[in-house]
């Protein structure tokens, strides 16, 4: 069903193939490794199959973070990731920006309060943020570490809501993944599914996005049109 724009006061975004084009970072990195497997074939890709590899991890990854969450051992998963971070303070950061982000952000800030809502950890989100300039445009930001459960759980959607004086369902949560939809259904607010993460249009569909656009860019054009209607 197609979002109904009269009740949206709140619009939070899903980090990691949302606002980080994290996927294309990964695939790059990890095709740089697999590059010298091409002697074996003149027919090899190396871009093809880092990226079919990381399709494959994507889903065992999210299973065994739910475990870990569910079991309240995320904590510990956010800690050694912020260990990491840390050590490796002193290098420049190195996130990849999704195309037209910030031009969206800049068009929507105006009109709508925006909200991060991240499984990733509190340094990784503070650190992509502060890469591009972002922060400013956020009045709430949910990390791994926020709440007891992360997405897929509601936890995080319903703090940012209590956060900013909204409902639930007035608020828009936007992601690439299933997680986020399902996150977004379970907490009452409505969802958008993105393309330019991993996940496909009908897994989104059957996770019952009740919009999918191929970038976070496409909200503008939905969302200011109606405005000036």
């Amino acid at each position: 069903m197609p979002l109904e724009l009269q009740r949206i006061k709140v619009l939070c975004f899903d980090v990691d193939g949302t606002l980080s084009d994290t996927d294309d970072r990964w695939v790059s990195q990890l095709s740089r490794f697999l590059r010298p497997l091409g002697l074996l074939s003149n027919r090899y890709d190396p871009v093809f199959v880092a990226r079919r590899l990381i399709m494959m991890l994507e889903s065992p990854g999210n299973f065994l973070y739910h475990i870990f969450d569910r079991f309240g051992l995320d904590g510990i998963m956010a800690h050694f990731f912020s260990l990491i971070a840390r050590r490796d303070k002193k290098r420049p950061a190195n996130f990849w920006l999704i195309p037209q982000t910030r031009q969206a952000l800049t068009r929507l800030h105006p009109h709508f309060p925006l909200a991060i809502i991240s499984a990733r950890g509190e340094t990784g989100t503070t650190a992509f943020l502060d890469q591009f300039g972002l922060t400013a445009f956020f009045k709430s930001i949910a990390t791994s570490q926020t709440c007891r459960y992360t997405k897929p759980f509601p936890d995080p959607v319903l703090w940012v809501a209590s956060q900013m004086g909204v409902k639930p369902e007035e608020c828009v949560m936007i992601g690439d993944t299933t997680q986020d939809i399902r996150a977004g259904k379970s907490a009452g607010a409505q969802t958008v599914g993105v393309l330019c993460g991993f996940g496909t249009e009908p897994e989104l569909r059957r996770a019952g996005a009740d919009l999918i656009l191929s970038c976070p860019g496409d909200l503008v054009k939905v969302l200011l049109t109606s405005l000036v209607e």
